[in-house]
């Protein structure tokens, strides 16, 4: 067998790590947070959109975080079917949730934002329909890992559902790009240098940190409880056969 990465191989020292690290990733994604919707909200209201511009804040960060944590899950899913270590399936498993939370939220926000921008709730836009697409993708992922009660059989199919999802990653960034559609391109992270003002820009990447920094810290503690209910039912288990 390939030798896997020793941090993975050993679920003694992550939750050493971990038992420090979540909170103290916590508390800095706190700080992070309170700064940019400080900023963010104390900001004065765009020419053009006025203060509908402000939803950015909330909607653009998790629209990053959507992606980065299915890429966080397809990596955790593809180490677990190749190396087969049980924290790298418990991280893919922690992951999900959350970014169905994240996923959720950039649609919920972006609704939001583009009844005033677009005079619609919702448009069968290509960018909006294929983050629904991974929306829909978490709740396959969870739902598959629910109905198996075989772990071995779950963690497995989970896997691959996970690793085929990340087909989709592609559509989602480049979409604005393939197709015309109603949502603006890139404005941060594009050739040339960001679009937007600094007034704007600084909250919005203070709130991009906190998102991730939050993520990192509730994944920490998702596969801490992952951990604690799996030695749990493997005891139950050996208490059961006597």
């Amino acid at each position: 067998m390939i030798p896997a990465p020793a941090f993975l191989a050993n679920p003694e020292r992550f939750m050493a790590f971990s038992r420090w690290a979540a909170p103290l990733i916590g508390a800095i994604a706190v700080a992070l947070a309170v700064a940019g919707l400080w900023l963010g909200f104390t900001a004065p209201e765009d020419y053009q959109q006025g203060a509908t511009v402000k939803i950015m804040f909330i909607h653009v960060p998790a629209a990053w975080l959507s992606m980065f944590v299915y890429v966080c899950m397809g990596i955790a899913s593809f180490l677990a079917l190749v190396f087969r270590h049980a924290l790298a399936d418990a991280a893919a498993q922690a992951a999900a949730p959350l970014g169905a939370a994240f996923t959720g939220l950039a649609l919920i926000t972006g609704s939001l934002w583009g009844r005033p921008m677009w005079g619609a709730w919702w448009v069968w836009d290509a960018r909006l329909t294929s983050v629904l697409v991974l929306f829909l993708f978490y709740l396959a992922y969870m739902a598959l890992r629910a109905s198996l009660d075989d772990e071995t059989k779950a963690s497995r199919a989970g896997a691959i559902l996970a690793l085929v999802g990340l087909i989709n990653l592609p559509v989602v960034h480049w979409s604005v790009n393939w197709w015309n559609t109603l949502h603006q391109g890139a404005s941060v992270f594009r050739k040339g240098g960001s679009a937007l003002d600094p007034v704007y820009l600084t909250p919005l990447l203070l709130m991009g940190l906190a998102y991730t920094a939050a993520f990192g810290a509730l994944w920490l503690v998702r596969i801490r409880g992952e951990v604690w209910r799996r030695r749990a039912e493997a005891a139950a288990l050996r208490l059961a056969r006597g």
